[in-house]
Parts: C-alpha cells; structure tokens; sequence
C-alpha cells in the first residue's frame, strides 16, 4: 500500500491517454492513487518508484505487448495485481494474458469504471484475506514448534493410562502439574522470541 491517506495505488498503462484519463477520473481520490503511463516502458520506470497494489494495462501497445508487460510485471513484481483490457473480443489474447502475466481479470474496451473499480476492490480484498491467512498460518507454525519443543521435555503429557475396562485415567494433581509447567515454559520461550526479534 501507499500513502496512509489512501487505500490502494493504481497504475494505468494505455498509448491512448484519453483512455488512462477518463478512468482515472472515476476512481475516488479519498481511496485510491492513479498513476498513469502511456507504455510499458515508462510504467517500468513508475514501478521501480512507487509501490503499486493494482497494474490496470491494455493489451495492444507499441513495443511490448500488454500481456508481455504483465507477465514481466508477474516476475518482478509478484504481490502487484494484474488487470488486461483489449479492444479485441480475442479468445487467444485472453489466454495468452492468463498464462503469461496470470492476469486477475481480463476486460474488454470500453471498459465499465464501476465494474473495474469493483473487480479492483474485490481483487485488494481477496489479496488482504490471503495474506493474514498467511500471516496466521506462520504463527501457528511458530506456536506448534515451540509447543512440540516443550513437550519434549514433558513426556508424561503425552503418556496415556487405562484401567481394566479402557477408560483413561488421569492424575488431576500431575496432570495440572505438568500443564502449569508447560505453559510456563512456552510463555518463557515466547518471551526469548521475542527478545531476539526486537534486537535484530
């Protein structure tokens, strides 16, 4: 993301500025930062400057092709979603825009703004989902080795005891012995975490 007064930066790559400009004019100032180009070229110069969430890009262009531009922008830049628009109804434009620069969505012109602004705010939704879906998946991760390192050194929480019939027997006194230094080692090691962390 950008600047915290806004949500979002768009960049709109099209030879044709008056397709850049009336787009850019839909998108609420309050939410989004639009930037513009007129090639691929000068939209390589934007992205290795600013930080873009959403390349907007149309396909046919002079020098680079808008399916070529985003499979580059694919490999250089691979947490930046990627939006086609093609004059042309082309079935093998589309699939070459899909393969190549795995593009989110692909539009025909003229393009509706409302229709595009919503498929870049589901596509920012579905972006922010995955990555705290991510971030969780890390920490659970984290707490899981730290837990199985714990309890390496508490075997007797792993040991299961039966009487005759197969009911499971449990020593409330050891059992919540063992909990409690469990625990207390996982907040301890949770605290070392931590401290390393800060001082790097």
């Amino acid at each position: 993301m950008t600047a915290s007064s806004t949500e979002a930066s768009i960049l709109l790559v099209d030879d044709e500025t008056h397709v850049t400009d009336a787009l850019s004019r839909h998108f609420p100032k309050q939410k989004y930062q639009v930037l513009k180009a007129g090639s691929a070229a000068e939209a390589y110069s934007i992205l290795d400057r600013h930080s873009i969430d959403v390349v907007v890009s149309d396909e046919r262009m002079p020098g680079e092709s808008g399916s070529e531009f985003l499979a580059n922008v694919r490999r250089r830049f691979p947490k930046t979603i990627r939006i086609i628009l093609s004059g042309q109804a082309s079935l093998e434009a589309a699939i070459r825009a899909i393969n190549e620069g795995e593009v989110y969505r692909f539009f025909l012109k003229p393009c509706n703004p409302t229709d595009l602004i919503f498929t870049i705010q589901h596509a920012l939704e579905h972006q922010r989902l995955a990555e705290q879906s991510r971030a969780l998946l890390r920490e659970f991760r984290k707490q899981a080795a730290l837990l199985e390192a714990a309890q390496s050194g508490h075997s007797e929480l792993l040991a299961v005891h039966r009487d005759s019939s197969g009911a499971v027997l449990v020593d409330e006194g050891d059992a919540s012995d063992s909990v409690d230094g469990l625990l207390r080692e996982i907040e301890e090691s949770m605290t070392r975490e931590q401290q390393r962390s800060a001082r790097s």
